[in-house]
């Protein structure tokens, strides 16, 4: 970060985040605006996000590669589901080729922002996450690209008796570098894409027996870790070309199983059942523990990279059991069936706290901004509030593919207002929409928080679209709608 950059207080456009999509965000605004001036806050020490915060074995992305890349940077390596750190280092060297890594400003959190419709510009106050210093800047548009998750807290249920465990409670979003689970027994409680990522990492790499413990269980299937024909194409094809090629291909057939389990959800059901039962051992029961409750993508599908979960289950280095907790005892965790599971070590893989714009709170004129009674516009900006967007991805895709529309389509809302000679953009909500939820979703994560979050409309464009190439034709129209306003 250079001096001069650090010094400037008053900025064209303020990017709040600088994991994936707040390095997307400034990448395109970078190239779009050359002359104008921009900043990253990142509250924490690095960039990446996610993929710098969590440190648990075996962190891995479940979407591929060619599509959780950005599409300005190819990825090109031989594995398309790669590991946490791989995926650090390509996002450490976007930034660092276009120069974005000298644009953020760390330790630095966003407290409140506060828009002035007479000087058409916001003013930001900062706390210095390293020194407790509180700081002002202002800026002529404001861009959240932090995400959805508490990145300081994970979300653990309050389970009876958890102090009596004499063993450690680890939760996955704070794992501990020091943590020795080699010849231990580790729990693992969950059955999302953390803990079927962590539980065979932690079966590979020294723990004497892990244990799933379920509640649910969860819809798993398994994915080639390697793309052969990805790497024929490039290595046969224009780079550009084969580029284009491989992300059709994961997309189209991302996308298509979507649709497929949303409009047939009883054969999606069979299909899926037909192709996990191949991998399990005959002491596995399917319909105990792989057998869920709801539809395929209801909740989100958890990918298992070249079958690393049922590899363990049939080495017996893993087992998986399906119940409910009664309460922790100091050997373990005792189970409302009777039964005990003793443990050296319980790892909660129990889900994230969610938290709109990093916690940070909007006002407009003096007046505080309540998230919940805004509408979304576009899955972008928000009913009512001047010069903001925000990025939040698919939950069916990869979370790069909106995120990169969503960055084309700010450049161009900036760009026409050059053209216009306009100050201000806001999107004017019809009354007559009727509300729906933010996300329809029904991952636990999301239901524990739907209230807090922003609303959705019945109808287009206050209605969010969970499909790449519907949105493509939506997000490439000309900006100027009936609904967005433009004024000086």
């Amino acid at each position: 970060m250079s001096d001069t950059t650090d010094a400037t207080t008053d900025l064209d456009v303020l990017i709040i985040g600088a994991g994936l999509s707040g390095i997307d965000a400034a990448y395109h605004v970078s190239k779009a605006f050359p002359g104008r001036s921009y900043a990253l806050l990142e509250m924490r020490d690095s960039l990446g996000g996610t993929w710098d915060l969590f440190r648990y074995p075996g962190i891995r992305s479940d979407s591929d590669m060619h599509t959780l890349g950005f599409g300005w940077k190819p990825w090109k390596g031989s594995k398309a589901i790669v590991d946490g750190p791989d995926i650090l280092a390509y996002l450490e060297e976007a930034a660092a080729e276009n120069g974005i890594d000298r644009h953020i400003r760390y330790h630095h959190k966003l407290v409140h922002a506060e828009f002035s419709t007479e000087d058409a510009r916001w003013t930001v106050t900062v706390e210095r996450t390293d020194t407790g210093e509180t700081i002002e800047l202002t800026s002529s548009f404001l861009w959240s690209t932090s995400g959805y998750y508490r990145y300081d807290e994970g979300f653990t249920p309050d389970f009876a008796g958890v102090e009596e465990f004499a063993g450690q409670v680890v939760h996955p979003q704070h794992w501990p570098e020091d943590l020795d689970y080699q010849g231990k027994r580790v729990v693992v409680i969950g059955s999302g894409a953390t803990a079927v990522t962590l539980i065979p990492a932690l079966a590979d790499s020294g723990a004497g027996h892990v244990t799933m413990l379920q509640r649910t269980p969860t819809y798993i299937i398994s994915q080639p870790t390697y793309d052969k024909v990805s790497a024929q194409m490039y290595r046969t094809l224009p780079d550009k070309l084969a580029q284009k090629l491989v992300r059709t291909r994961y997309l189209t057939s991302r996308i298509a199983f979507y649709e497929f389990c949303q409009a047939r959800p009883k054969e999606s059901r069979a299909l899926l059942r037909k192709l996990l039962e191949r991998q399990l051992p005959e002491d596995v029961s399917f319909d105990e523990h792989f057998k869920p409750p709801y539809d395929p993508w209801d909740q989100r599908l958890c990918a298992v990279p070249g079958g690393d979960l049922f590899k363990a289950l049939r080495h017996h280095t893993v087992d998986i059991v399906t119940d409910r907790i009664d309460r922790f005892t100091p050997n373990g965790i005792l189970l409302e069936s009777g039964k005990e599971l003793e443990a050296d070590i319980v790892v909660t893989a129990t889900g994230l706290n969610l938290q709109i714009f990093g916690g940070a709170t909007l006002g407009i004129d003096g007046t505080k901004i309540a998230p919940a009674e805004t509408m979304a516009y576009k899955g972008l900006m928000l009913s009512e509030i001047p010069n903001f967007a925000f990025i939040i991805g698919y939950t069916n895709a990869s979370w790069t593919l909106k995120a990169d529309l969503v960055c084309e389509y700010v450049v161009k809302v900036l760009q026409h207002m050059d053209r216009t000679g306009t100050r201000m953009v806001v999107p004017r909500r019809d009354p007559a929409v009727a509300e729906e939820p933010f996300l329809d979703f029904e991952a636990g994560y999301v239901m524990r928080s739907i209230e807090s979050l922003p609303k959705q409309g019945a109808v287009f464009p206050w209605r969010l679209k969970m499909n790449y190439f519907k949105d493509v034709l939506v997000f490439r129209k000309p900006v100027a709608d009936e609904t967005l306003e433009f004024t000086a």
